[in-house]
């Protein structure tokens, strides 16, 4: 019994042994707990959540990424902590996502999140690639210095590029992206593009089936960028093979279809082969369906016009060929379109659509279904991106106001009004309207990118004549009212008022120095757009002596020996030439008055000028008439223009003509003067008493037109230039022909000291001036020209743009024997450059066909500076 009872007591006290051992584990914290993922999971509160791996980001940051806070309850194993770390990777931050439990108590649990940082970008290397293409991958791509990098940063890049350069005609280019450590740095890499383009892509042969209304050239040159390699019609066209060129040039046949009448025309098939390894061969299988007539017109809900007036505006007669792309014109595209009758009076929320109402054998009833709305009136005009001029000095350009009735048209021409200022780049203007249909108003933005416009000139050196050098400021943004109150100078200048200020100098030490100052006021007054100019100059150009050309074979004898035995001062030899008693010196000051018209239309302009000019020669001899004595002027100017060219940089459509009438007082009239015995004199004396007073009259006409060979709203348009100039100088007394003002013809057309007096003609392809030499002054002459135009570069920074012309022209020494079209050819090549500081530049190459007085034309480089009307 004892030892019963013994054994019970035994077993008690490990039963309460083994109790307590229990409850002691239980309530013991472990330490990185071993998570059986094929286990049971247990709830758990969370305790504590930390963050290792990543000191660059504070702990609340990526907590909050995970979605978990304190006190939450989840599961361990389960969806709570597996969906937390999804979230976390799903940053796109890190490389290494771990929640880890770094120990539990009880039923709480502390969390670690293990991180790895995304490497960061130190250097991107673009391999195998122009420069040009790099920036436009940096643009594109966005990678930069700083950046973190991952796979799928990696992947699109890689895309994007290869897209680029098969869109450039690349297609068999090999794309590499290579991150590689930067072992300088801590967890940033060196980022290598590497690109081998190989050739591009061509096409070799096009090969079209199915067509019997359109032939296999016409269906080929209806594409415009899918061309075959060796088509010599369109040798400049594109060649290179470009996937998404090659779609859009699909859809350009069926639209050649449909502009025939074929309306149901497709393309039933089409496949691209490789030739070789440079080119492709295009298949084209087509069917063309049938041809299409015009059954009649109807129109539906037109109330402002009436169906007669639509259908004349519209065109289209019963029984016309169903033409999709006049239709289209007709209705949307054209200056005199449907669509712009009701635009330009208001009718902004207007809508056309036409509708194939009935289709009937060949035939096609046209339904044209219209909602005029109401019109629309503009609510605000809003300026954005002007830092240059005063606020009201664009207003004042603008033919859109508030309160006014919406127009197309004026919303057109307040957009190259404000072009025609200069001072904002044309080819970033973004002008958008913003309908509210719902109170029919329309607000405007005017989105401008400022560029500089004003110009300088300058440059400096020592010669053998002294000092050489040019100075030219021209202000295109000038203040005059601001002049004497620097607090509100933008600058060192006064600014805002868009007046043109200049100023210039230039000097050839003691053989030429010349000085203008101009002065323009577009806005006179400021509340008309009447002009206001002033302008005066002086000039001295001294002549060269005559004993230096009548020993200039003894002077090279004396001064080659010299040189070579003594050593030779060209000082002393360019000083003999000077003659101070040779001179020719000119001063005048210029006034005009200017006023914009409204008939015929307000392109047009009429200035009125009065100048007065003071000659004084001595013994200059390279004047035909006239070489001692004082002259006087005193001129009328009067010009009729009409400018309506879109861009002054580069002209895509538009015009310039101006036809001007400059006349003296024909004073010589009046009185008794025998001027036929004083011109039959032929004496010093004589010639002073003539030519006191110059007398002459000056007509001249001058024109410019533009044509777009491409699409005009594109930015690399081809452009068709025609000009034609013309140009007499008469008098009133035939007695008295006037000996300035006379036309340089030939050659690059920029004025120099060489004129003395008269105005220079460019034509090039012969030397300067090879059409009026000396005693064969020009009195009459003509210019005709066509050129093709094609951009390079448009940019706020430079405009550059190449041509091709044919010219022709002709001189002639009395008006009376003027013909026209009597002219001498020439043909060539340029370029032309705009800088903002600089001004126009260029240089062409021209070739002359015919003889000028006994000298052809041949080949010649031409440089220009300056624009040219």
């Amino acid at each position: 019994m004892r030892y019963k009872q013994l054994l019970l007591m035994v077993a008690i006290l490990a039963g309460m042994a083994s109790s307590n051992a229990v409850a002691q584990v239980a309530n013991d914290t472990i330490y990185n707990p071993k998570v059986i993922f094929t286990g049971m999971p247990k709830k758990y509160e969370i305790a504590g959540l930390k963050v290792t791996g990543v000191d660059n980001y504070e702990d609340y940051i990526v907590i909050g990424y995970s979605g978990l806070s304190l006190g939450q309850v989840v599961e361990i194993p389960g969806n709570d902590i597996t969906n937390a770390a999804k979230r976390i990777w799903r940053q796109g931050l890190f490389s290494k996502v771990k929640i880890n439990v770094e120990k539990v108590y009880d039923n709480k649990a502390w969390l670690e999140f293990e991180l790895r940082q995304q490497p960061r970008i130190s250097q991107i290397n673009y391999n195998g690639m122009k420069k040009g293409e790099r920036e436009d991958l940096q643009q594109r791509l966005g990678l930069m210095k700083g950046n973190q990098m991952n796979p799928n940063i990696a992947d699109r890049a890689k895309l994007i590029v290869q897209g680029y350069f098969d869109n450039k005609g690349f297609k068999n280019a090999e794309v590499n992206i290579v991150q590689r450590e930067d072992l300088s740095n801590e967890n940033e890499v060196i980022v290598d593009i590497n690109v081998d383009k190989h050739e591009k892509i061509k096409v070799h042969k096009i090969y079209v089936e199915g067509n019997e209304v359109l032939s296999d050239r016409t269906v080929k040159h209806a594409m415009k960028k899918t061309n075959e390699k060796w088509d010599l019609i369109r040798l400049f066209s594109q060649k290179k093979f470009v996937p998404k060129d090659f779609e859009d040039d699909k859809q350009l046949i069926i639209d050649k279809y449909n502009e025939k009448g074929y309306r149901d025309a497709v393309i039933v098939k089409d496949s691209v082969v490789n030739f070789d390894e440079k080119t492709v061969d295009v298949y084209l299988t087509i069917d063309e369906g049938k041809q299409y007539f015009i059954r009649d017109i109807t129109w539906v809900g037109n109330t402002v016009y009436p169906s007669d007036f639509l259908n004349s505006v519209l065109g289209f007669e019963k029984g016309d060929v169903y033409n999709q792309k006049l239709l289209n014109k007709r209705t949307k595209e054209d200056d005199d379109a449907i669509e712009n009758y009701y635009m330009n009076n208001g009718y902004l929320f207007y809508q056309l659509i036409p509708i194939e109402n009935r289709i009937e054998g060949d035939s096609i009833s046209l339904e044209m279904r219209m909602f005029e709305g109401k019109k629309a009136t503009i609510n605000k005009v809003v300026i954005n991106g002007n830092d240059r001029l005063y606020e009201k000095v664009i207003r004042r350009e603008l033919r859109v106001r508030p309160g006014d009735l919406f127009s197309k048209a004026d919303l057109m021409r307040s957009a190259r009004e404000i072009a025609q200022t200069g001072h904002f780049d044309p080819e970033k203007m973004d002008i958008r309207p913003e309908p509210n249909e719902e109170n029919g108003t329309v607000d405007i933005l005017f989105n401008l990118e400022s560029k500089a416009n004003d110009q300088v000139e300058f440059s400096a050196g020592w010669g053998q004549t002294g000092i050489i050098g040019k100075l030219s400021l021209k202000f295109t943004n000038f203040s005059m009212k601001n002049l004497f109150h620097p607090s509100t100078y933008r600058g060192i200048i006064p600014q805002g008022e868009g007046q043109t200020f200049t100023i210039s100098a230039q000097t050839n030490a003691k053989y030429y120095q010349a000085y203008s100052l101009s002065f323009l006021d577009p806005w006179f007054g400021g509340k008309r757009p009447n002009s206001l100019s002033i302008t005066g100059f002086y000039s001295r150009q001294t002549g060269i002596n005559s004993s230096y050309y009548n020993s200039t074979y003894q002077n090279y004898i004396y001064n080659y020996y010299s040189s070579y035995y003594t050593g030779y001062n060209s000082g002393n030899y360019y000083e003999n030439a000077y003659d101070p008693n040779k001179y020719l010196q000119m001063a005048g000051l210029t006034v005009g008055f200017g006023k914009r018209l409204k008939w015929p239309d307000d392109y047009f302009t009429f200035t009125a000028e009065l100048s007065y000019q003071w000659y004084s020669l001595k013994n200059w001899e390279y004047l035909y008439y006239m070489n001692n004595g004082v002259s006087n002027s005193l001129v009328l100017g009067l010009t009729l223009a009409r400018n309506s060219i879109d861009n002054p940089l580069y002209t895509r459509r538009g015009s310039q003509f101006s036809l001007s009438l400059q006349m003296t007082p024909p004073a010589s009239l009046f009185g008794n003067k025998d001027w036929k015995k004083l011109a039959e004199t032929n004496t010093v004396q004589s010639k002073k008493e003539m030519y006191k007073w110059i007398e002459y009259w000056k007509l001249k006409f001058k024109s410019r037109t533009y044509t777009p060979l491409a699409n005009p709203d594109g930015q690399y348009t081809l452009v068709l230039m025609t000009r034609a100039d013309i140009g007499l100088l008469g008098s009133w007394n035939k007695y008295l022909k006037s000996p300035f003002e006379t036309f340089y013809v030939g050659g690059d057309g920029m004025s120099g000291s060489y004129t003395y007096a008269t105005e220079t003609i460019a034509l090039r392809g012969y030397d300067n001036g090879q059409f009026t030499p000396w005693g064969s002054e020009g009195y009459a002459y003509s210019r005709f020209a066509m050129e093709l135009h094609f951009p390079f570069v448009l940019q706020p920074s430079s405009t550059i743009y190449g041509l091709a012309f044919l010219e022709g022209g002709n001189a002639w020494t009395r008006v009376k024997d003027f013909s026209p079209f009597n002219i001498k050819r020439s043909a060539g090549v340029g370029v032309r450059i705009f800088l903002p500081m600089i001004g126009m530049m260029g240089i062409d190459w021209a070739y002359g066909f015919d003889t000028v007085l006994g000298s052809k034309g041949g080949s010649h480089f031409h440089f220009v500076l300056g624009q040219e009307f």
